[in-house]
């Protein structure tokens, strides 16, 4: 029966002579799906002509790409059968016995059963129990299940065992636009394929054929709208290509679609592009308003130009991308323009801006005053540089010249400051170092902002300012950090500090293994804190000493020693088997009285014995 007996046949039952587009083009065959999932169909054809046919497909993709048209050619193909053919083929350009009653879903041995509604135990064993009687007329009894990933797990539990070994006139095929919620049990018993969007082209190849059967008259750039609003859905494109001809009382005009559709002029997005660009905030907000007064969506709007944005990006890696025929004239040739003459930073900045402000604009009660600051947005970070240009311009600062950018490094005494691990609270005078190889993050000395005497034959030093609290060792720090209370630092300092150097105002360290990041940055500005002057805290690349801790486990080591050797000591060891010395600590001497002699028993022994006072713990 031809298309034009069926649709005779539909507009007696229903009462007009219409059918959707959408059901009119459904494929037919295979050379049908060759629009746009040639992979999958290479594979079918091969494993036909081969004898490999599976005994259960799994159909996955978007909605809309032939998942269910493509489990119905393939029923089609395996129950095929004409006088001259008996026999599983791809080759369906003549109907054979079987092929009408399944195309249209109402073949008794091929069932179609939808898995959203049918999700339960009850459903799967139905079919378990009748699976076991051989087909009433057709090669296959074919079961087709709709998004499979609607059924229970019991009911997956119950169709395992049936489906890894099903009678041999028995044969599955699961569609699913969601992949992974199919156990992988299942997944594992089936043969995979993947149908993938179609690509605008395509759909704009396929659209433009429909539109001259149809006798309509379609402008390129109409169904070119159309195609990139149906995102790679053939059944999406032909429904709104319906509308579209509805909505243009017979013609596709794309006036009419853009309309339609809610979107902007691409020629319009174009100029709103090159005024953020530029950094126009008036032009671009002028454009904006003019595009949603004459109807567009401000959210379409900032996605078209995201769209722009990622095609001007695409064309300065791949040039060839511009003879995608879903590509206006005006997009062709400006975002040519663009991609030669837009960094690629700049670009991505404006793509990362609006992926976040499109989820603003969709979020807010008010569309079009969000995109209005989203393009301010843009426009206002046009003037900003790019980060290598930003990093560029801070090496040119030198470190001595308050702030003077040089085209060239300095020559004299002006030395460039790099920054370094060291943390310091106020740069001091800058010292020579080895540049690095590599890109450096220069620093920019700040000027002194105290007035200055200009003028003045000889400039009076500055005095240096005095210390509150005199620091001379690791151990004061330790005990102003006690005193402050601050017990972390304390800790801190007792641990991982090795002393190389200390001066007013300078502490040059070793750090031990496991010290934190941070901790020479804490000490800086606690020491200026607590001393009331700027200190440079920096690592050394010398050992230096020990740290607190390190030191005192020593000298507890060596009182250890020197208790062993005490006659007295060794004789208590030797009369109590298994004793040992755990811990040897001095007491505190007493105040003594004015006047008093000291005590000849406290005495130092000239040998270096363990002295009347110490305490010995067993």
């Amino acid at each position: 029966m031809s298309d034009t007996e069926r649709q005779s046949k539909d507009a007696a039952s229903t009462g007009t002579g219409y059918r959707v587009l959408a059901r009119k083009y459904r494929p037919k065959d295979f050379t049908d799906l060759m629009v746009g999932q040639e992979p999958m169909v290479r594979t079918l054809t091969n494993a036909f002509e081969t004898g490999r046919i599976a005994q259960a497909y799994m159909l996955t993709g978007v909605r809309g790409v032939g998942k269910t048209t493509t489990a119905r050619i393939l029923a089609r193909a395996l129950n095929y059968k004409t006088a001259e053919i008996d026999k599983p083929t791809i080759d369906l350009r003549v109907p054979g016995e079987h092929c009408q009653a399944i195309m249209e879903g109402r073949h008794v041995d091929v069932i179609e059963m939808d898995a959203a509604s049918h999700t339960g135990i009850d459903d799967i064993r139905e079919i378990i129990e009748q699976v076991r009687y051989r087909p009433v007329s057709a090669r296959y009894k074919v079961y087709i299940i709709d998004e499979v990933h609607m059924l229970s797990t019991q009911a997956f539990n119950g169709l395992l065992k049936t489906l890894e070994e099903p009678p041999e006139h028995v044969k599955f095929i699961f569609a699913t636009t969601e992949i992974r919620k199919v156990p992988i049990t299942v997944l594992s018993r089936c043969q995979r394929f993947d149908l993938r969007r179609i690509s605008a082209s395509d759909l704009v190849g396929l659209f433009t054929t429909i539109a001259a059967k149809e006798g309509i008259e379609a402008e390129g750039d109409a169904l070119a709208m159309i195609a990139r609003a149906a995102e790679g859905s053939a059944r999406d494109g032909l429904s709104l290509l319906d509308q579209a001809i509805a909505h243009g009382a017979g013609a596709v005009q794309a006036e009419a679609v853009r309309g339609m559709l809610g979107l902007a002029d691409r020629a319009r997005i174009v100029d709103l592009f090159q005024h953020v660009v530029k950094g126009d905030v008036a032009a671009a907000l002028g454009e904006f308003q003019n595009q949603y007064g004459a109807g567009a969506n401000p959210v379409v709007v900032l996605t078209d130009l995201a769209d722009f944005t990622h095609l001007v990006t695409r064309l300065k890696y791949v040039p060839d991308a511009a003879n995608d025929p879903s590509l206006s004239e005006v997009e062709r040739t400006k975002a040519a323009e663009f991609a030669k003459g837009v960094a690629v930073t700049t670009l991505s900045r404006i793509w990362q801006m609006l992926l976040k402000g499109i989820a603003e604009t969709e979020g807010s009660s008010r569309t079009a005053g969000a995109a209005e600051m989203v393009l301010i947005r843009l426009a206002h970070a046009a003037h900003l540089p790019a980060p290598e240009d930003a990093a560029r311009r801070l090496a040119d600062f030198s470190g001595d010249n308050g702030g003077s950018r040089p085209s060239s490094p300095p020559s004299g005494g002006g030395a460039r400051v790099p920054y370094q691990s060291s943390v310091a609270a106020r740069a001091t005078e800058p010292t020579p170092r080895p540049q690095p190889s590599g890109p450096t993050a220069m620093l920019r000395a700040v000027p002194n902002p105290e007035p200055q005497n200009i003028g003045r034959a000889e400039a009076r030093p500055a005095e240096a300012p005095k210390p509150l609290v005199r620091i001379n060792s690791i151990a004061d720090i330790v005990d102003l950090a006690g005193d402050k209370r601050d017990v972390k630092l304390k800790a801190l300092v007792r641990n991982f500090v090795r002393p190389v150097r200390l001066e007013p105002g300078r502490l040059d360290v070793n750090l031990t293994e496991g010290a934190p990041n941070t901790l020479l940055n804490e000490l800086a500005v606690k020491l200026k804190e607590w001393t009331g002057i700027h200190w440079i805290v920096s690592t050394s690349r010398e050992e230096g000493g020990p740290t607190m801790v390190e030191a005192e486990a020593k000298a507890q080591e060596q009182r250890v020693s020197d208790a062993r050797q005490d006659p007295d000591v060794a004789a208590i060891l030797a009369h109590f088997p298994g004793a040992k010395i755990i811990d040897v600590r001095v007491r505190a001497p007493e105040p003594e009285e004015e006047g008093e002699a000291k005590a000849p028993a406290a005495a130092e022994s000239e040998e270096g014995d363990i002295l009347p006072g110490d305490d010995i713990e067993f």
